[in-house]
C-alpha cells in the first residue's frame, strides 16, 4: 500500500517505519521546518534545550522496548541513568514518591498523615470517580492539601474533581496503606519503582531518537495539509493519491481539512470543544545538583517542576548545568524573569519555548468519542494515531507501542 503519515513526531516516524519496514510505501508530511513534534532539541549557548519536557526512554511494553533497541546501539549510543527527584516542600527537598518519606515531615504532620492512612485502611474504600476522590482516598487530606493538589492544581489548571480517573490509570502510583508504612520502615528508595531508570542519548538528547527514526523516510518538511480529499477507492493529498492515510497530527485539525460528508457537525462541534493545555519550557542555567526532576507545589509561583536536563549527559552543556522549567499554559517573558527568582537553585534565563499543545484533556466521555471515530474512519482506511491525535497522553514509549498495534493492522 501506500500510505501517507500526517506529523512528524515520535508517533509519524515510528509507525512510518514500521510500514516500510513491511514493504509499504509511506510519504510523511509535517508541517514544521524540522521533525520530532513534542521531543525537538535544539542548541542555545552551545547547550542542549529539550523544547518540550525532558525525553527519556524506559517501557514496561516488551514489543516497544524490542523495537526500539533494534534500531540502537544501547551500550555506545546510550546512557543509563537512574532517576532521582524531589519534592521541594517548605525549603526541604523530599525525595519523590513523597508518601515514601514521611517520616521527613514535620512531627505534628506525620502523625496527622498516620491517623490519616489508619483511618483510609479502616474504611477500604479506595474506588474513586476523579482524581480528586482518589487522591484524598489514598493520601489523605494532609498530603493532599500540602502537595498533591497544589502541584497537579498547576499543571491541569482546573478542578480536580473534573479530571477522571480512567484518563490516568497506569501514570499514578496506586500504594495501599500497608506498602506505604512499608515503605517508610524500610527508607525504600524511588529507585525500587517501574520508570525508577531510564535510558538516554549521549549526544543531542531525543533529536538524537528523532534523527535516526527519520533516517531513510521521504519526509516532505514545511509541507503543512490544508485539504485532504477523499474518493471511492484512495484519498488524496496535494494531488497525490494514497491507498490510506495515518493521521498523527491533531485530531482538532480534522474538521478542517477533511471533506464535508466523513464527519458530521455534532462530530465535528465535539472535536473542537476537546481542551488541552500547553507549556511554556523556560531553558536555564542552573546551581549543581544530582537530580534529575524537581516538583514544585509552592503556592509562590507559577511554574510545576524543574527538568535537569544537565544531568542526562556529561554532553548536553558546555561546563554548566542546565535544566528546563516548566510553566503550564503561555507566559510572558517577563512573569518568567519574575517567577525565576522564586525558584530553587537559582535558575538563570536562556531561552524559553512556548508549545500550545502539550497535555490533552478527557472527560468522561472523550474516550468514547474518540473510539467512535476512529472506528467510522477506519472503515475508509484512515487511522489516528499519537498524543493528539488519540487524545491520550502518550510518553514516547507508549506511542511506539500503540504504533506497533496500528501496524499489525496492516497485515489483516
Amino acid at each position: 500500500m501506500k500510505v501517507a503519515v500526517i506529523g512528524a513526531g515520535v508517533s509519524g516516524l515510528s509507525i512510518a517505519r514500521m510500514l516500510n519496514d513491511a514493504n509499504h510505501e509511506t510519504v510523511v508530511f509535517e508541517r514544521e521546518g524540522k521533525p520530532g513534534g513534542l521531543v525537538k532539541c535544539q542548541k542555545v549557548n552551545n547547550c542542549l534545550f529539550h523544547q518540550t519536557g525532558g525525553h527519556v526512554f524506559n517501557t514496561k511494553y516488551q514489543a516497544a522496548s524490542d523495537w526500539f533497541w533494534s534500531l540502537f546501539d544501547k551500550e555506545t549510543e546510550f546512557i543509563k541513568a537512574v532517576r532521582n527527584s524531589a519534592v521541594i516542600l517548605n525549603g526541604m527537598n523530599i525525595p519523590y514518591p513523597i508518601e515514601n518519606y514521611i517520616y521527613m515531615l514535620d512531627a505534628d504532620l506525620q502523625k496527622q498523615i498516620i491517623r490519616e492512612l489508619l483511618e483510609i485502611n479502616r474504611n477500604r474504600d479506595l474506588g474513586s470517580n476523579n482524581f480528586e476522590e482518589f487522591l484524598y482516598k489514598h493520601f489523605g487530606t494532609t498530603l493532599y492539601e500540602i502537595y498533591f493538589k497544589p502541584y497537579n492544581s498547576k499543571i491541569w489548571g482546573r478542578d480536580l474533581k473534573t479530571v477522571p480517573m480512567d484518563w490516568l490509570e497506569g501514570k499514578l502510583p496506586m500504594p495501599n496503606v500497608e506498602e506505604i508504612f512499608y515503605n517508610n520502615f524500610n527508607h525504600v528508595k524511588e529507585q525500587s519503582f517501574v520508570h525508577s531508570s531510564f535510558y538516554y542519548p549521549l549526544r543531542n538528547g531525543s533529536q538524537f531518537i528523532v534523527d535516526r527514526l527519520s533516517e531513510g523516510l521521504d519526509i516532505r518538511l514545511s509541507t503543512g495539509i490544508e485539504r485532504i480529499g477523499k474518493h471511492d477507492s484512495y484519498w488524496e493529498i496535494n494531488n497525490e493519491r494514497f491507498d490510506s492515510v495515518v493521521f498523527c497530527g491533531n485530531i482538532k485539525q480534522l474538521p478542517d481539512i477533511l471533506p464535508q460528508n466523513v464527519l458530521n457537525e455534532q462530530i465535528k462541534e465535539r472535536i473542537r470543544n476537546l481542551e488541552a493545555h500547553g507549556t511554556t519550557t523556560v531553558f536555564c542555567e542552573i546551581d549543581k545538583n544530582d537530580f534529575s526532576w524537581l516538583y514544585l507545589p509552592d503556592r509562590n509561583h507559577k511554574a510545576h517542576r524543574i527538568i535537569c536536563t544537565g544531568n542526562f549527559s556529561p554532553n548536553n552543556n558546555n561546563g554548566n548545568m542546565t535544566a528546563t522549567v516548566e510553566f503550564t499554559d503561555s507566559i510572558s517573558h517577563e512573569e518568567i524573569l519574575e517567577n525565576l527568582e522564586k525558584i530553587p537553585y537559582s535558575p538563570k534565563y536562556l531561552a524559553h519555548h512556548y508549545e500550545e499543545y502539550t497535555y490533552p484533556i478527557q472527560d468522561a466521555s472523550t474516550r468514547l468519542m474518540i473510539g467512535d471515530i476512529k472506528e467510522m474512519l477506519v472503515k475508509d482506511k484512515f487511522y489516528l494515531l499519537g498524543r493528539f491525535a488519540e487524545w491520550e497522553y502518550y510518553n514516547m514509549d507508549v506511542a511506539i507501542n500503540a504504533a506497533l498495534k496500528l501496524r499489525d493492522c496492516f497485515y489483516i
